[in-house]
């Protein structure tokens, strides 16, 4: 069975956050949560809270065994972005792009993915 978590509009750009993802996708779930705790960057810290809740959902689903969850997807995609623009020089306007990110963990029994 399949047990997901999502976290949308997250207040980085996705290409921040996609290492990470390819660094714990196919990992086993307490694995990926330690490995992402020892990264000092704010896109780890984002996708552990992903994965921590993921385990959440599945131990509220009574998963018959939690420790053998393995991260069978782990995807970043680009949320809508704040556009805004800066006045600069002479009457010319600067454009600013604030970028988010919709963050989608799937965990998995590694029998079935």
């Amino acid at each position: 069975m399949d047990y997901k978590a999502t976290h949308r509009y997250a207040d980085q750009g996705a290409r921040k956050i996609r290492p990470f993802a390819d660094l714990i996708r196919g990992r086993n779930a307490d694995e990926a949560v330690q490995l992402l705790k020892f990264y000092h960057n704010r896109g780890a810290r984002l996708l552990e809270k992903v994965v921590k809740s993921a385990l959440g959902n599945a131990d509220d689903r009574e998963c018959p065994d939690l420790d053998g969850l393995v991260v069978s997807e782990a995807r970043v995609d680009e949320a809508p972005m704040f556009k805004r623009i800066r006045p600069r020089a002479r009457g010319t306007a600067f454009p600013i792009k604030r970028r988010m990110s919709h963050i989608h963990v799937t965990l998995s029994d590694p029998a079935e993915g």
